[in-house]
């Protein structure tokens, strides 16, 4: 009786032993022309019992580059594709560059950043007046976000005109209150039994056809 673990180690797992052992076969055949049929065939199988990849794009290319990579690049038969090479697969890809942009207070973001920047831009009026006081309003609201225990309309000016630069200067009147950032907490009206039972007794009453049941 065979054991996987006395077997040799199957190069893509999840195409099975038996797929392994056709190619191993396949190898072996003398003339190319009936190496090419058994290919073929081999790659018949090989989709049938990978379904989901028919979902992926160049789907026959994926499936001839297992064939010869499960051959340990041994396999010589005509492919309608490239052959791939081991270097194909040993290359490292290109590491990713991530953005170094220093972030002034991380609780407001980038993006406030990037928003301050472009207001600057706009020309003294009433577009630039509303603008500046959605970018306070989101930075406020992005403060209690960070820190709902204290806030200071204050320091949300003083840290707008800083990160501007000096170029917008506002005064805190246009800030909402902090009510209207913070939702309200109603659970202790919706989940008092009590009250329920109260209203359904007064329903009851005021329901001349209501008969109650006997135990």
């Amino acid at each position: 009786m065979e054991y996987n673990t006395s077997l040799p180690k199957m190069i893509i797992p999840e195409y099975g032993r038996n797929i392994q052992k056709m190619i191993d076969f396949a190898i072996t055949v003398g003339e190319k022309e009936e190496r090419n049929k058994v290919a073929r065939a081999i790659i018949d199988v090989m989709g049938q019992l990978n379904p989901h990849l028919r979902d992926v794009t160049d789907f026959k290319h994926k499936l001839w580059d297992h064939l010869f990579i499960i051959s340990d690049f041994k396999l010589d038969v005509d492919s309608p594709y490239p052959k791939p090479t081991p270097e194909t697969f040993q290359t490292k890809p290109e590491l990713l560059k991530y953005p170094s942009n220093d972030i002034r207070y991380k609780h407001y973001g980038k993006t406030v950043e990037n928003l301050i920047a472009k207001a600057k831009e706009y020309p003294e009026g009433e577009e630039r007046n509303e603008l500046v006081s959605q970018i306070a309003n989101l930075m406020k609201r992005s403060y209690l976000n960070w820190n709902r225990d204290s806030v200071n309309d204050e320091v949300i000016i003083k840290q707008l005109t800083e990160l501007s630069k000096g170029n917008i200067k506002a005064d805190a009147s246009i800030l909402r209150s902090t009510q209207t950032f913070v939702p309200r907490n109603n659970n202790n009206n919706n989940n008092n039994p009590h009250r329920d039972k109260k209203k359904s007794n007064h329903r009851h009453k005021n329901n001349k056809n209501f008969k109650r049941k006997p135990f």
